[in-house]
């Protein structure tokens, strides 16, 4: 995630020339004083203050520059004063890049005995952000309201939130996805217009021939592959039949060679995400479990069986999540324990597990698949973290894409699966069981997902908003006939 941090959003606020030389004087200041202390704060991203907008023409000009600055993610407005709002209009209706609402004010408290008609004409965020809101609600342009005091600990986190938010979209509309195969044969929820994605997110997807990942593997010297097993020993916990002299170490540096190919296929080709499928994996000796698992815990997004759309919701929410101590990873609802009352979903896949959601260290295990036609994969064996969690997909409708997005809470396993060789982790469904899983499928929610110990929903929002995609939200307030209400209203809108 070294691209993070050359990232910035920008600081603009607005005034106007009515109030005289002096207040703008004292606007500059307090924004000074309001942007030095936030990035002391050390924010997600840094934040630089723009010179005052006080008429059409600077505040059109700070958001050409804001759209040209590629290192520019986001713009954050605050009406100091009073600032019309037709003002506003050339600028804002151009502006590309995310827009938070900044809802503050320089004082904290009203000085009871000094205000005055003076005091007053210099602090308006109260009125003077209800113009700007106003003329942004009349563009239908979306944006991230932040309200609150500039030094309040609450008000740092929710723009460092949206910050997170801003970088995702950044790096989507910078993404690539490499596919290795397409997707699985008669399968309909991983299919899509990747043409509309691009147009939609950013992101391109391509396809490329297996033998062109399996050169890469091939190239791979047994001194490299060394070296990483050894890297492998010092991570996991290595069952006794991978261990130095035990009968399955080959498969470990078969494993080994896979992850390195398929990094330096990944890095030459500057792709952050990528899908295979298991019947399209001709020239390799096993299915990349473990490559696909060490690979996501680096911030690569992933989508099994073609996936790219999930491949590419993994990718938004890692970067959103980076430096977060809970992890995320691709999912898939996989089977169900239904004690009536305290239904769980068991969380997994195949092999592509996401180790950065794992409670302990992991089992580095080579088991029997039962699929693919391949030797018997290497993979990391984990139960999952607990905790508020979100579980989100996106899915094409035809008209549009939508995300739905489900809060959940990542409970501890029930009990001991000595058989269970994958990576995995159990949830509650909100608000409850029949109602969340009901919801789920009605928004045709996919089975594959992006999972996140991180982030939640909101964050989303700020997400789905800001490419203007529908967003459905199942959480514990979730009542099924809103909810298909929602998506009869969505559906007039949309399509």
């Amino acid at each position: 995630m070294e691209f993070l941090k050359k990232l910035e959003v920008w600081f603009v606020v607005g005034s106007q020339h009515l109030y005289g030389e002096e207040a703008l004087e004292q606007v500059k200041n307090n924004a000074e004083q309001i942007v030095s202390h936030l990035n002391a704060q050390h924010p997600f991203l840094q934040i630089k203050l723009q010179p005052l907008a006080t008429t059409p023409e600077e505040i059109l000009s700070i958001c050409q520059r804001a759209n040209h600055e590629d290192h520019c993610v986001g713009v954050m407005a605050w009406l100091h004063t009073f600032s019309p709002a037709k003002m506003w209009i050339a600028g804002l209706s151009i502006l590309n890049k995310p827009l938070l609402q900044f809802h503050t004010q320089f004082n904290q408290f009203i000085p009871w005995n000094d205000i005055d008609m003076d005091y007053m004409n210099l602090h308006q965020t109260a009125h003077g952000d209800r113009e700007f809101g106003f003329l942004v609600s009349r563009l239908r342009k979306p944006r991230t309201i932040v309200v609150g005091h500039w030094q309040s600990a609450a008000v740092l986190k929710k723009i460092n939130r949206w910050q997170r938010v801003t970088a995702a979209i950044y790096d989507q509309k910078h993404l690539k996805i490499a596919r290795f195969g397409d997707n699985m044969r008669e399968v309909a929820v991983t299919e899509g217009d990747k043409v509309e994605a691009q147009i939609k997110f950013g992101y391109s997807v391509n396809g490329y021939g297996v033998y062109q990942l399996v050169e890469k593997i091939n190239a791979v010297s047994d001194e490299a592959a060394a070296a990483l097993v050894k890297q492998y020993e010092q991570e996991y916990q290595l069952v006794e039949r991978l261990q130095e002299n035990g009968e399955k170490r080959t498969a470990l540096f078969d494993a080994a060679k896979i992850e390195l190919g398929l990094r330096a296929f990944l890095e030459q080709g500057g792709f952050k995400a990528f899908t295979d499928t298991f019947e399209n994996l001709n020239g390799m000796k096993q299915l990349p479990g473990l490559a696909v698992q060490r690979l996501m815990a680096d911030g690569y997004g992933f989508g099994g069986e073609g996936d790219w759309k999930t491949a590419a919701l993994v990718r938004a929410v890692k970067v959103m999540g980076y430096g977060l101590p809970k992890g995320s990873s691709f999912m898939e609802d996989y089977t169900y324990h239904l004690t009536e009352g305290n239904e769980l979903v068991l969380g997994a896949h195949m092999l592509e597990v996401c180790p950065s959601i794992a409670q302990k260290q992991p089992i580095l295990d080579i088991k029997p698949l039962g699929i693919g036609g391949k030797d018997d994969p290497a993979r990391l064996i984990f139960t999952g973290k607990t905790g508020k969690a979100v579980n989100a997909t996106i899915v094409d409708m035809g008209s549009h894409f939508r995300m739905v997005a489900a809060e959940i809470q990542a409970v501890e396993k029930p009990q001991d699966m000595p058989n269970l060789p994958v990576g995995h982790i159990f949830w509650q469904l909100q608000p409850n069981f029949d109602i969340g899983t009901q919801a789920w499928i009605l928004a045709g929610g996919a089975h594959h997902s992006a999972l996140s110990l991180d982030i939640d929903a909101e964050m989303l929002q700020m997400f789905a908003e800001y490419f203007e995609i529908e967003f459905i939200h199942i959480n514990e307030n979730t009542e099924l006939s809103q909810l298909k209400n929602e998506l009869r209203w969505n559906a007039a809108h949309y399509g």
